[in-house]
């Protein structure tokens, strides 16, 4: 009878009552309040007392077409706005140009510098997280490429607006120099490429040119040397010819003279001679036979005799002699090989160069100043922001609260668990007090 009440009292004691429970928080709503209150307060001193971080951007587009038209139209570089933006989005994104900006501007960045720290470590400090790059996805209403957003968080003694305007602004130049830097490599890469052909072609030409001359000039000593080798011989010849007449004559003299024959005479007159008469006779002789030449008479052909042997030269004989003299004499200057040594300007005999010409002019003639050109279009420079991104005092303020609300009932909720349970420990001590007494009384004897 005496356990059968403190059992439903402990079975009571294990459910929860949520009743009891939101009842016991409001019995203790000045510890929640409180919480409430101490969480709020120290939201607004953080609020109030936090460094405030401030935030620019700005936003890089396409440049127009016709800005980059000049570039394009040069045939050597060709760069549509889309890559010229995404080149300079690589610059912006480039940890090199971040750097040498830093070098280059530090009296912007003296608040990042600290003693002990090297130019390197301050600049870490400060890019770890302040600039950052944001592209649109793929799901942005616009096109991968269509534009760039440059972000810059600083602090409130940082002149953040100086350091993005500038930092894109040297960005774009730094780019800028690089496209004019790599045309002027190309165009002379391109220069000396068609200065290459222009000098093979020249080459080809003297060349071509010294084999022509020699050709020639070894065709007329060629020439040269048979028509001697031919005068030599028809000299030759003469000479045989004029000995053999010398030859001829010695022995038609000797004929002559046996004969008594002084002057020119033939065979039937000298038959009618022997022949006594004193008629006159005229004859008409017709033979196909030649006349010896001792019929001649010994004075015509002592006197031929004589003028053969004091002739010193043939050549006269023969018509031949003087057309090799002639041809000889032609052959002493090549008016061809004359001509082609005496050429001055020899370029413009140079073969299939007038297209490689005209394109050196035209790469010569290229503007390869880039000062000017526009790679992309600044939508929107960074501005003064007209308060800061962090710390967000109503967020905070709000959240402190929220976390105090739920910290005083956690607390009301603990508080109120640790009484039960010492109200329970509390009663069970005494219920076994009372059931060791009534036992000692049961174990007594009876009187």
């Amino acid at each position: 009878m005496n356990r059968t009440p403190q059992s439903h009292a402990n079975a009571a004691s294990d459910e929860f009552d949520l009743f009891e429970l939101f009842h016991s928080v409001w019995r203790q709503k000045k510890l929640v309040i409180g919480c409430t209150v101490f969480a709020g307060l120290v939201g607004v001193g953080y609020a109030l007392l936090a460094p405030r971080v401030y935030q620019v951007s700005s936003v890089l587009r396409p440049a127009a077409i016709n800005e980059l038209d000049a570039l394009n139209r040069s045939e050597v570089y060709k760069l549509p706005p889309a890559d010229a933006l995404a080149k300079v989005g690589s610059q912006l994104d480039s940890y090199e140009a971040r750097l040498n900006f830093f070098k280059a501007n530090q009296g912007l960045f003296e608040a990042f510098q600290r003693p002990g720290r090297s130019l390197e470590q301050s600049f870490e400090a400060f890019n770890r997280n302040a600039i950052n790059l944001v592209l649109p996805t793929s799901k942005d209403t616009d096109s991968p490429s269509s534009h760039i957003r440059l972000e810059l968080q600083y602090p409130a003694d940082i002149n953040g607006v100086a350091i993005l305007n500038g930092f894109v602004d040297y960005a774009i130049a730094a780019e800028r120099e690089q496209v004019g830097a790599d045309l002027k490599v190309i165009v002379n890469n391109r220069l000396a490429e068609l200065k290459g052909k222009i000098d093979a072609a020249r080459s080809n030409y003297e060349t071509g040119k010294e084999s022509k001359v020699a050709t020639l000039l070894e065709g007329d000593k060629l020439k040269r040397a048979r028509l001697e080798d031919e005068l030599k011989a028809l000299r030759m010849q003469m000479k045989m010819e004029r000995s053999n007449r010398l030859a001829e004559l010695a022995e038609a003299i000797s004929i002559a003279k046996s004969m008594g024959i002084e002057n020119p005479t033939t065979p039937s007159a000298m038959a009618d001679a022997g022949r006594s008469g004193s008629g006159q006779v005229m004859r008409t002789e017709v033979t196909n036979q030649q006349i010896p030449l001792y019929f001649l008479g010994t004075e015509a052909l002592e006197a031929e005799r004589v003028a053969l042997q004091r002739r010193t030269s043939d050549d006269f004989t023969n018509s031949r002699v003087a057309e090799i003299s002639k041809e000889l004499q032609l052959l002493e200057v090549n008016r061809e090989v004359e001509v082609l040594n005496k050429r001055g300007n020899e370029d413009i005999f140079l073969q299939d160069v007038e297209p490689l010409r005209a394109e050196v002019a035209r790469l010569r003639g290229l503007n390869i100043d880039m000062s000017n050109l526009q790679l992309v279009t600044i939508d929107r420079r960074a501005q003064e922001p007209l308060s800061p991104i962090k710390p967000r005092k109503i967020q905070v303020v709000a959240l402190s609260l929220v976390a105090g609300l739920a910290l005083g009932i956690l607390a009301a909720l603990i508080r109120h668990f640790a009484l039960i349970h010492r109200d329970a420990s509390s009663f069970s001590s005494q219920g076994d007090q009372r059931l060791s007494r009534r036992e000692r009384k049961d174990d007594e004897p009876l009187t």
